[in-house]
């Protein structure tokens, strides 16, 4: 081994990706993909459109500055045919080979695939919960998309400007709707939308054909479908279908009479030690539905220490506004009206008690004379500011207070808890959109050429967080069984981890290659004990990635 020149030994990185590429396998991903977007072999493909996904998703899961990247260089420095379990070449991973596998995806359909996938993964691994919470978020796009160019199919969603939840109102945007199920957020269904779709028409008829597509499937549950107050409205026409459970959008007349109503007229039940509840029948849209008023006691004291902040900032802000108000003098009393209207028309937890004092001088210099009349010469404001009580006193009794209605009329059948709990468990969505988007895609937008090819590739970021949201659930569900823990952050034991650090410590897991004559050598190196342990909570391809050295 002493004669052995540099040149005959390289390093290949594996790091993570070698959990990615085992729950990829043991979910049966490319097989599934192969099965519905089948590739010639004898038109000399040589990746299966499985394994192009398979990469796109080692790549998106890769976590690199630029999230899927989506190019051979990604590859470069990995250990690919261990990734892969046979022998590939990296130019293989070519961009026309991955842009005729998007191309696939979308004249599959890309919500098609998607839910024919994670129904099937959905069903076997048991993550299909009783409800399903929807949601939608932005992502924004760099590059130049020519979304009216007459010759790309108009039925594609494709990059508008919109609402930008990011804040990026100068980038185009696409919209993805995403609805997970179970105590591990399993992504169930995505839609992609054009940047400017509306989250009060995409996400009610997104749940009707999740709907539909469910009463085609002998196996699936009768969802109760969960959606924040964009949903509500949109969502009662499809009442006789299904069961759902929204937020009341404030912006509705009884809705908003019942959050300002005084304790006096409501009837509170205690639901435990932060919640309390009062419940009412209410027929909206001529729709039947019961709702329930939560009262949450620690959103209350966060919600009022921020009411006291606003009420202090306003006085300081007004009482500065009046003070130059005073300061000014008008030539005519109207225009001091004026001004007077229209600043108190800025004060929301204030009002003002203004005067007009006229402004006197006498004519010429020196002493008047005796018994001489001052002239009028202008007028000023005079304004004494005090609190509006009666106005924070209703703004402080809506405080910690929402309304959650449900079309689910037997009470035994959907309590208050349950009802609580299923719409709490939407962050679970809010969670995805966390990981799932890094504020901007920044994909080229060669690559990218049209808008099915966007679209396709938000598939594949679905995918990502559906290959890291069962990995960390299985992990943590074996973790349990095992009885073990790992090491955390914090350096304490915990059996819950987060799957971010499990990847951050395999990050120096590498593969030597060493050369002696014709014979390559291959060994895993830098696993140590602890990263064992981890790797056999994992499936097959992981346990021969990580604890065989050869």
């Amino acid at each position: 081994m002493d004669n052995i020149s540099a040149q005959a030994i390289s390093t290949k990185h594996i790091g993570h990706l070698g959990l990615v590429a085992d729950k990829i396998d043991e979910l049966g991903l490319i097989d599934l993909i192969d099965q519905r977007l089948p590739v010639s072999k004898e038109c000399g493909a040589k990746l299966s459109h499985g394994e192009r996904v398979a990469a796109m998703i080692i790549n998106g899961l890769g976590f690199i500055d630029t999230r899927l990247y989506l190019f051979p260089k990604f590859l470069e420095d990995k250990a690919i045919d261990r990734l892969f379990d046979r022998e590939v070449q990296l130019d293989w991973f070519n961009d026309d080979a991955l842009g005729r596998c998007l191309d696939a995806i979308s004249d599959y359909g890309v919500t098609k695939l998607f839910t024919e996938l994670s129904f099937l993964i959905g069903e076997k691994k048991g993550l299909l919960g009783e409800s399903v919470h929807v949601d939608t978020t932005t992502l924004s796009l760099y590059g130049e998309y020519e979304s009216d160019d007459p010759a790309i199919d108009g039925s594609d969603p494709r990059p508008k400007q919109g609402y930008a939840k990011s804040g990026r109102h100068d980038l185009k945007q696409m919209v993805l709707l995403l609805a997970t199920t179970g105590a591990s957020s399993f992504p169930v269904w995505m839609e992609a939308h054009s940047g400017n779709e509306s989250d009060q028409k995409t996400m009610p008829k997104a749940a009707a054909k999740m709907r539909s597509f469910c009463k085609q499937l002998r196996l699936s549950p009768d969802f109760i479908f969960v959606g924040d107050s964009a949903l509500y409205s949109n969502i009662l026409k499809y009442s006789d279908d299904m069961r759902w459970i929204s937020r009341v959008p404030e912006r509705i007349k009884d809705a908003k009479n019942l959050i300002e109503k005084e304790d006096s007229g409501l009837t509170w039940h205690t639901l435990n030690e932060s919640y309390c509840y009062s419940e009412h029948k209410s027929t909206h849209q001529d729709v039947e539905q019961r709702w329930v008023l939560f009262f949450s006691k620690e959103a209350f004291k966060r919600e009022c220490k921020t009411l006291e902040k606003n009420i202090k900032k306003e006085h300081d802000a007004q009482t500065k506004a009046w003070w130059h108000l005073s300061n000014r003098v008008f030539k005519c009393r109207e225009d001091c009206l004026a001004e007077i209207e229209k600043l108190s028309k800025t004060l929301k937890y204030y009002t003002v008690q203004p005067h007009v004092e006229p402004v006197e001088k006498h004519k010429g210099r020196g002493r008047p004379k005796q018994g001489a009349a001052p002239e009028i010469k202008g007028y000023r404001v005079h304004a004494e500011l005090s609190k509006n009580d009666e106005k924070i006193a209703k703004v402080r009794r809506k405080k910690g207070r929402f309304i959650l209605a449900t079309n689910v009329l037997d009470a035994n059948a959907m309590p208050p808890q349950k009802i609580l709990s299923e719409y709490k468990d939407q962050s679970g969505t809010e969670q995805s959109f966390k990981f799932i988007k890094d504020d901007k895609l920044q994909v080229d937008s060669v690559f990218l050429k049209t808008p099915a090819r966007i679209t396709a590739l938000m598939m594949v970021m679905t995918l990502c967080l559906m290959v890291y949201g069962v990995s960390q659930h299985d992990l943590r569900e074996s973790l349990a069984k095992a009885n073990e823990t790992v090491e955390s952050q914090t350096k304490k034991q915990t059996a819950k981890p987060s799957l971010m650090w499990i990847y951050f410590l395999f990050r120096v897991v590498t593969e030597v290659r060493i050369k002696i004559g014709d014979t390559v050598h291959r060994v895993v190196s830098n696993v140590n004990r602890e990263l064992k342990k981890i790797a056999r909570h994992f499936g097959r391809r992981a346990r021969a990635i990580y604890l065989n050295s050869g």
